[in-house]
């Protein structure tokens, strides 16, 4: 039996029969490693290809597309997906509405979070504390690892002239007393404080 290519597949030589099962049946293992295989979702993922070897590459119908990087574990590495819709998971507090921009979240890469839309007071009033302001929450599984922070701007109507502040998302390994694991908080030193503040930005949750 001889071998040809970069993959070594074996081939039959000299006297060997092409035709032998078994010689078809070493090419075929042999082919197996290095095609494409393909799954509906990652459930069907896991289902067909645990105990596949490592380099093994799998595409979902979606066209998310996974390499696994282990041959003694299910375990994969994400090379592309398809941007995921926003998703209307952002809860709010007590006595706050969406502003003009709609509110989303959406996950891209398994690891970076996305966040968009405006929140305001739904009696009109400004926001403003000495301290931070408590807008809501990401949902459980887009909580961070620990505290992520960003730029977020504001309205600059009345008396302030500050367009900026600053918004973070405590992480699951942070205490605050100003919320728990997950909850956005607005910091703003702006006079008078801000009609509306856009929590526009992102994050990363590792």
């Amino acid at each position: 039996m001889a071998t040809i290519g970069y993959a070594q597949l074996p081939i039959p030589a000299g006297g060997d029969s092409p035709t032998v099962p078994a010689d078809i049946a070493d090419l075929a293992e042999a082919l197996d490693p290095h095609l494409v295989q393909f799954a509906t979702n990652q459930a069907d993922r896991d289902s067909k290809y645990a105990t596949a070897p490592a380099q093994t590459l799998v595409i979902a119908t979606d066209g998310t597309s996974w390499i696994k990087t282990s041959s003694s574990t299910n375990t994969w590495a994400t090379i592309w997906e398809p941007l995921q819709d926003w998703q209307n998971l952002i809860t709010l507090n007590t006595g706050l509405e969406q502003g003009d921009v709609g509110l989303g979240i959406r996950v891209k890469d398994v690891k970076h979070v996305y966040l968009k839309g405006r929140v305001q007071r739904t009696d009109n009033a400004n926001l403003q504390d000495a301290n931070a302001v408590n807008l809501g929450a990401v949902p459980a599984e887009m909580i961070p690892e620990g505290l992520r922070t960003w730029a977020g701007t504001c309205s600059m109507g009345g008396d302030t002239t500050d367009g900026a502040g600053r918004l973070e998302v405590l992480g699951s390994n942070t205490s605050s007393s100003y919320g728990d694991p997950g909850d956005i908080l607005w910091w703003y030193q702006g006079t008078g404080g801000t009609a509306w503040v856009d929590i526009s930005g992102d994050y990363w949750m590792d």
